[in-house]
């Protein structure tokens, strides 16, 4: 991890703190008028840009890593915790994932993988990232439920009738989705 990388989850970590302050969890005595509101807002803000930043500016942090195969031995489950990690399909078949990125960040490129039917993508985020590549000839549908978060899809419908989609059900709490082709 990077220096940047460090102090962002330092500064998410004392917006957390103050915040569980602000809801009886902890006692840390911070009674200053802008710490109550401005405070923790701005420390998740300043946190989430310099980790983001952090790893846009060095990619070389994204540990590639084999693909993790599920229970049914098909759909993939994938967990980011305090890091990142970048999983890529090549010329294999996918068959659906579960992404969960906690305090990280999470890679998954599909732009060389195999869709032979519609598949089903669940991303689940909090204050982390997804960032998603797939394929030309597939459509995207995307069901979002966000708090402080979005998805951002990227992608152009295929005008191909047959094309095969990818659903993508997200939830993100102060997290993010990116889908590009």
């Amino acid at each position: 991890m990077t220096r940047r990388t460090i102090i962002g989850i330092i500064f998410i970590v004392a917006a957390l703190l103050k915040l569980a302050d602000m809801w009886g969890i902890v006692h840390l005595n911070m009674e200053q008028p802008w710490t109550m509101y401005f405070g923790p807002i701005l420390l998740l803000y300043i946190g989430c840009e310099l980790v983001i930043y952090s790893f846009k500016k060095n990619p070389s942090q994204w540990l590639q890593r084999p693909l993790p195969l599920g229970e049914d031995g098909k759909r993939i489950c994938c967990y980011a915790r305090f890091g990142a990690d970048e999983y890529i399909y090549k010329g294999e078949t996918f068959h659906g994932a579960r992404l969960d990125a906690f305090c990280g960040g999470l890679r998954l490129d599909l732009s060389d993988a195999v869709i032979t039917e519609d598949e089903e993508i669940d991303i689940h985020t909090f204050l982390g990232g997804v960032e998603l590549m797939v394929p030309d000839k597939v459509n995207v549908v995307v069901n979002s439920h966000s708090f402080i978060g979005g998805v951002g899809n990227e992608t152009v419908a295929c005008p191909d009738k047959d094309a095969h989609c990818i659903h993508i059900t997200a939830s993100n709490f102060f997290g993010g989705v990116s889908v590009k082709q």
